[in-house]
């Protein structure tokens, strides 16, 4: 579209923003749409739509005057009137209009194609699911009667379907769907001002689309509040279709099958999604999002473009009321009195809200870190250049023999993904405990305890359970492997932490710092302060850095460093770097052989040999991964632990060509 989008949409448990009470019915529904010259007027068109959907005649009207009135509004607002005879056009009007080859036209016609096939498909599916009794996958007589479910047809859909005019001013260089056939998203570039900016596409509501839309939120919001979930099993999705469902069918009968579309799409997406921001956190692309203030565009970090400022934005009054709903999303609470949250949203996105103007004087904002739904593996990491095959098998081989490994580096320099990919290396039937403040660590093990901190359910503290807490507990439970998501200031958890590597654990986290200089600086200087003789305990850091090539944003790591205690026995550090790159050829360097590998063939009696072997056969294993774009993460997992269990197998059917990782991830060889 090619006016910014404004506001968010009502959604769950969205009772006010902060400036109290629900002043406005129509509170949380973006308001979209714009009434030009010529168009009835505003109230005319609300007062008509809102008799359209609740039932209610209009004033001063019958019940048979209002539907008139409906019908003149409705056609006087769309641009032409249906109570004008037909009129059979001349031949030469009935011509096929010329082929729009310009660029725009292209995106247009190819984009409404999406469209039109994929409201073909819904149609073909839901005659089939009539003909088996079900209508529109949900049991018959619970869902729309058959004529409502009528697809738009394709005139609707080549006219009102899409606003087309954002195209006029900037080049399109990407486009893909995220919600099809409703939301798509276009990555613009604007020659004159030589910036790329990323462009949500929605169904355009007209005026009396839109008035349409806010009285059918009301009215669902007024019936959804006060019901109870008696059935376990159903979920709030269920419940709200069902209503919303009821609701259409009961109080819609006058808009026409394609504006019903379009006004599902938007009711599931403020009620059960994100609202405005929902089409950013669909993108697989986008890693945060990010609000700065009120009517200031938001942005997104893209993976492929960067920081990018995007077509939607947010009015003081609706921004409010959108961040006190996230925060209730988070089961947390944000008031003008407790005006700042740090929470995690149930897919797990990490989010930051702050509440009002006194201690932000842009307003309200927010910032979402998107979670992967699906972690990257060990492979993802090589085939993007962060790591190379010989590190990542020599990281397997450190991890699979206990050794213990900090990932150090700045924002986004991606140390937790890093940490997470490198988790598929930890024995399958190991146990593990994890410990962090918001849920980021995915692993591919069973034998796994995943323990999250707990902020405090009152002004005086009381419930709280931090990190030192579960990090002591997590010493009584008898864990092989420690992860802890991140070590910043507390000194008793960074104390804990290397406690549990000098007594025999296995421990991972990470810390913001650009060197293995800087990491040592920071453990051992307060307010941290661990002593030198814990740090010795510790065996690998691993540096990464988000860096700039060719005008893309990538991330790389910079070193892998082993700590040793000296040969004097001094009270001191060693450092012995392994692992470099190489920034003109952009590409990782073995610069010394490893001391820490030494000391792995000392307590397992190999020789030199030994460890090049096993080194050469995990390098094999991964490099087989990568030639053969092998990245799904069960797939991965599979063949990694079917490794750890039986080498031989996983060796002779690389060497035959024939490992079907597929196969190994649905439990069979």
């Amino acid at each position: 579209m090619s006016r910014e989008h404004s506001g968010d949409g009502a959604g769950e448990g969205d009772t006010g923003g902060a400036s109290g009470g629900d002043a406005d019915d129509r509170d949380g529904v973006a308001d979209d749409a714009t009434v030009s010259t010529g168009e009835p007027h505003a109230s005319d068109a609300e007062e008509a739509a809102s008799a359209a959907v609740s039932g209610v005649p209009s004033a001063g009207g019958s019940a048979s005057k209002r539907r008139g009135r409906l019908s003149g509004l409705t056609s006087t607002l769309r641009g032409k009137r249906r109570d004008e005879p037909a009129r059979t056009p001349p031949a030469e009007e009935r011509l096929e209009p010329p082929v729009d080859d310009t660029p725009a036209g292209k995106v247009r016609r190819a984009v409404l194609d999406d469209v039109i096939e994929s409201v073909a498909a819904e149609e073909t599916a839901a005659d089939e699911a009539a003909a088996e009794g079900v209508e529109g996958g949900v049991e018959a007589g619970e869902g729309l009667e058959a004529d409502e479910l009528t697809p738009p047809s394709r005139e609707f859909v080549e006219e009102r379907w899409f606003d087309f005019s954002y195209l006029e001013d900037a080049v399109e260089v990407e486009r893909h769907w995220v919600n099809r056939p409703y939301a798509y998203v276009s990555i613009l570039y604007d020659e004159a001002e030589k910036t790329y900016t990323y462009h949500v596409v929605e169904p355009e509501l007209d005026a009396f689309e839109q008035y349409v839309r806010e009285d059918l939120v009301r009215i669902l919001r007024n019936s959804l509040m006060y019901q109870a979930l008696e059935d376990d099993d159903v979920d709030r999705e269920t419940v709200f279709r069902e209503r919303a469902t009821e609701i259409i069918r009961e109080h819609a009968a006058t808009v026409e099958p394609g504006v019903v579309h379009k006004l599902i799409y938007y009711l599931l997406r403020d009620f059960l999604g994100l609202g405005q921001i929902d089409a950013l956190m669909r993108d697989g692309s986008i890693e945060d999002v990010s609000c700065d203030g009120a009517d200031v565009p938001v942005y997104v970090y893209h993976r492929g473009y960067r920081d990018l400022r995007t077509n939607v934005t947010f009015e003081e009054k609706r921004l409010n009321s959108f961040v006190v709903r996230l925060a209730q999303r988070a089961g947390k609470h944000l008031s003008i009195s407790d005006p700042l949250v740090d929470a995690s949203l149930p897919d797990g996105s990490r989010i930051q809200l702050t509440l009002g103007a006194d201690i932000s004087t842009r307003g309200s904002n927010f910032t979402v870190r998107k979670f992967a739904d699906v972690p990257y593996t060990p492979i993802d990491l090589v085939k993007w250049n962060t790591f190379s095959v010989e590190q990542m098998a020599y990281l397997w081989l450190c991890i699979e023999n206990n050794r213990s490994l900090v990932f150090a580096g700045g924002t986004g320099s991606g140390k937790t993904t890093s940490m997470n990919a490198l988790g598929f290396f930890v024995p399958p039937d190991s146990k593990v405990v994890s410990i962090e403040d918001t849920r980021e660590i995915t692993l591919p093990n069973q034998n796994w305890i995943q323990s999250v901190s707990r902020s405090s359910v009152s002004s005086s503290g009381r419930g709280e359970i931090g990190m030192y807490q579960l990090l002591q507990a997590a010493l009584r439970q008898r864990p092989e492997y420690i992860i802890v998501g991140e070590i910043r200031t507390e000194q008793r958890v960074a104390l804990t932490f290397f406690q549990a590597i000098a007594t025999g654990h296995t421990a991972y986290t990470t810390v913001h710092s650009d060197s293995v200089e800087g990491v040592l600086a920071r453990l051992q200087n307060p307010p941290l302060s661990v002593p030198t003789q814990m740090i010795q305990e510790l065996d690998v850091v691993c540096v990464q850095k988000q860096i700039l090539k060719e005008d893309r944003r990538v991330r790389r790591n910079q070193t892998v460093s082993e700590i040793r205690m000296p040969e004097d026995g001094s009270d001191d550090v060693d450092v012995n770097t392994v692992f470099e790159r190489n920034a003109r050829e952009d590409r990782h360097e073995k610069v010394r052989e490893s001391k820490v590998l030494d000391d792995v063939a000392d307590i397992r009696g190999w020789d030199r040999e030994e460890v090049e072997r096993a080194l050469d056969q995990r390098e094999r294993v991964l490099a087989y991964l990568v030639d053969n774009d092998v990245t799904a993460y069960d797939e991965v997992a599979a063949v990694i632990h079917t490794f750890s269990k039986d080498p031989d197998y996983v060796l002779e059917r690389i060497e035959a060509d024939d490992l079907d990782a597929e196969a190994l991830a649905g439990g069979g060889k």
